[in-house]
């Protein structure tokens, strides 16, 4: 029984977590938003990854400045 509620627990959760997903999906079909409108969402995620990916390079040519890269 605990086995089937870590399932159950896990389904929820990921239920919960793409909530987003399905709200565009089901606006989007209704609307006939565009390509644009309906991947908005993962647009958002590729200018985080982009901002967080220039955050990580800059600080790693800061390092490598700075002859601290390869210190334990």
């Amino acid at each position: 029984m605990l086995g089937l509620n870590i399932f159950r627990l896990i389904g929820d959760l990921f239920e919960v977590i793409l909530m987003p997903f399905q709200y565009l999906r089901l606006t989007v079909a209704k609307a006939d938003g565009g390509w644009w409108t309906s991947n908005a969402l993962n647009w958002i995620f590729l200018i985080v990854l982009i901002v967080i990916l220039g955050y990580w390079m800059n600080e790693c040519f800061r390092f490598k400045r700075e002859g601290t890269e390869d210190r334990a």
